[in-house]
């Protein structure tokens, strides 16, 4: 009798570790959940501050400036005045400036075939340019996927453990307030999740809308550099 006594004692105390072991394993989780939620709004607000902040940098502030740049290279380029030209460029103000970047690496690289200049300077606008804005705009689009889904697992597991609550003291009967609890974690969790979403699908859209912007605006200021660079090259006997 003593033996199944002792058995019966062990097997309840065991039972009682595995639950408290699940319970705590559980409350890792859903600590675990707000700090991936947490980690997406800053990681979307912080990617989605340093790409604003790069399409600034690369971009003219506004049409008027563009083209009084591209009329004063224009003056450079009619006078046959390459090395005016660079140094119009390389001033403080446009240094970040993708256009004067790739002005200049137009200017350098004169004496190619105009096909040439052009398709290595969109080789270069892509690659040193686009990519890195594409890049952190892919991050922007990570947070907007990944916060949503954060908040449906914690909505999933608040509901686990809802339902095991109430299959657990089905004879008892459970506490409201220990139901409430789990059932707002899932509500709290799936609103923290598209709360973070919406602003950053708002974000995300007003930076492709710039970046599109500014590839737009670099397409049309490269062909009015090329013609006139193409002029200069013929007063200055360059034909290929």
């Amino acid at each position: 009798m003593n033996l199944l006594q002792n058995g019966a004692g062990l097997i309840f105390t065991l039972a009682q570790e595995k639950k408290v072991e699940a319970s705590f394993f559980m409350k890792m989780v859903e600590q675990s959940i707000w700090i991936g939620i947490g980690a997406c709004a800053l990681l979307g607000l912080f990617c989605g501050y340093l790409l604003f902040r790069r399409i600034k940098q690369k971009s003219f502030p506004g049409a008027e400036a563009e083209q009084a740049f591209l009329n004063d290279v224009a003056e450079c380029l009619d006078r046959n005045d390459f090395d005016g030209a660079l140094a119009l460029c390389d001033t403080p103000a446009l240094w970040n400036r993708a256009l004067p970047q790739l002005t200049t690496l137009a200017v350098q690289h004169r004496d190619r075939p105009i096909g040439k200049i052009r398709q290595m300077l969109m080789e270069r606008f892509e690659r040193d340019i686009m990519t890195g804005l594409d890049r952190l705009n892919s991050w922007v689009s990570t947070s907007i996927k990944t916060a949503p889904q954060l908040g449906l697992l914690g909505t999933v597991l608040g509901m686990i453990n809802a339902f095991a609550k109430i299959a657990g003291a089905a004879s008892s009967g459970v506490e409201p307030k220990e139901l409430a609890a789990d059932i707002s974690f899932a509500l709290f969790t799936t609103a923290a999740g598209m709360a973070i979403s919406i602003p950053l699908i708002v974000m995300n859209t007003a930076a492709q809308n710039k970046i599109n912007g500014l590839q737009e605006s670099v397409d049309e200021g490269l062909g009015a550099l090329l013609e006139d660079l193409a002029a200069a090259r013929q007063r200055t006997g360059v034909t290929n």
